[in-house]
């Protein structure tokens, strides 16, 4: 039975393609993962901070490296896409923004981030979302796109809100941490917003 919606974006839009690096605003590049990438993840996932958010810790370069291996393979079956964010000057490692859960036939995807601890207050993360969400809408065609953060992360929330992702509610106890349960602040950016860009 054929749909009586066409898809939004077309199956293959992202896999026939090589993964883009994408110019930020302010010096900052956004570039496909490399297996060189590795030692910072690693370091970048001893902060507390860092972890505080996130469910994975990386307890090795090696482990960091199959992160990367993961991040890189992603790709191709367009259901994520991962970048590093970088100083286009030197190629530092500074965070990683991301598509996650990404639903081309209905045009949607998730916006994921973080940032190393030396470029936090630098506005780092809204310079890389502001680049991802330019080119998911503008050059990929997605139509919405998500940004989920737990409740008590005040710093996340400001992102969300400096980059045009309107407050659309709270999923109650959505997602486990370490310290148990959060509520997670709901997001969402549509193509046709106006605001930032």
């Amino acid at each position: 039975m054929p749909f009586k919606v066409p898809d939004v974006v077309a199956p293959g839009t992202l896999a026939r393609q090589e993964q883009p690096t994408l110019p930020a605003p302010g010096g900052l590049t956004l570039r496909p993962w490399a297996p060189t990438d590795a030692p910072a993840v690693y370091e970048a996932f001893q902060d507390p901070l860092l972890q505080r958010w996130h469910a994975r810790v990386a307890d090795s370069e090696s482990e960091a490296l199959g992160w990367i291996e993961d991040w890189r393979g992603a790709w191709a079956g367009e259901r994520h896409a991962h970048w590093a964010i970088t100083d286009t000057a030197t190629d530092r490692l500074v965070g990683r923004v991301a598509l996650r859960q990404i639903e081309l036939a209905d045009g949607q995807a998730e916006i994921a981030y973080w940032t190393v601890p030396s470029a936090r207050g630098r506005g780092v993360a809204s310079r890389g979302v502001e680049a991802l969400t330019r080119w998911a809408f503008d050059e990929v065609g997605l139509h919405r796109l998500e940004l989920t953060h737990a409740t008590a992360n005040e710093a996340s929330c400001r992102v969300a809100l400096r980059t045009g992702f309107a407050a659309e509610g709270t999923k109650r106890g959505a997602v486990l941490h370490a310290d148990g349960w959060h509520d997670m602040h709901l997001h969402a950016r549509l193509a046709g917003d106006g605001g930032r860009f």
